[in-house]
């Protein structure tokens, strides 16, 4: 008899730890979606329901001025947030053009990252979806190399192999998820083409920092010393 009850008693008790998994599992599973739903808190972004004007400037001539005549362009969150407000034409295609609508493109610049944010409203309702970029200038014999990684740094310091690709909603993804929404970034680049060459390419050294963006043009890089990452 003792026999034929432990069978069902491992029985049981695995059932019960399957059925606790499912149950954690599921529990986890709501609240990302949550999170994911619920949009990013922009109020620490520079030009953000600012009131006060920020002086208007003209992208392309200030980087070409900078690239031409030699010196260091310092550029703040606010005056970017203010100049992409201005400039971009902000349109959403395909069969949801009534029910998706894409408000702005904030950039918020923390110490050695840029995160592009995108504001939609679906149904009426706020989300938002964005993603971390890095740059990193190297130079060889021949030339400055330029490489712009999609990505903030490590998703976890546990799992160093992971980095963090941007947030959907509240929601920190890794970067793997930024498959998801690539298309709609792509397309948001190819609208700056000349501002990406001069602000990004054609700078000797990039360095972000919080609340700015420094860009400078002639900035001697030591080709003896590793690839620094800026």
């Amino acid at each position: 008899m003792a026999d034929s009850e432990n069978p069902r008693r491992r029985r049981g008790c695995l059932s019960r730890i399957g059925t606790l998994i499912l149950f954690v599992s599921a529990v986890a599973l709501g609240m990302a979606l949550y999170r994911m739903w619920q949009p990013q808190d922009l109020s620490d972004i520079g030009g953000y329901g600012m009131t006060a004007p920020v002086a208007e400037r003209n992208m392309k001539e200030v980087l070409k001025n900078s690239i031409d005549r030699g010196y260091p362009l310092t550029l703040t969150e606010a005056e970017l947030n203010e100049w992409l407000g201005r400039s971009l034409e902000l349109k959403q295609g395909g069969v949801l053009a009534e029910k998706v609508d894409l408000k702005r493109v904030w950039i918020r610049l923390e110490k050695g990252v840029a995160e592009v944010i995108m504001e939609r409203e679906v149904f009426g309702k706020p989300m938002t979806v964005s993603m971390f970029l890095q740059v990193e200038k190297s130079q060889d014999e021949r030339s400055l190399n330029t490489m712009l990684h999609l990505h903030g740094g490590p998703f976890h310091p546990d799992v160093p192999s992971v980095n963090r690709g941007g947030r959907f909603g509240r929601l920190e993804v890794p970067q793997g998820f930024l498959v998801l929404v690539m298309p709609s970034f792509q397309k948001l680049a190819k609208l700056f083409p000349e501002e990406i060459r001069m602000g990004i390419e054609e700078m000797s050294q990039i360095t972000i920092e919080d609340g700015r963006l420094i860009l400078d043009p002639k900035a001697e890089m030591n080709s003896a010393l590793p690839p620094p990452t800026f």
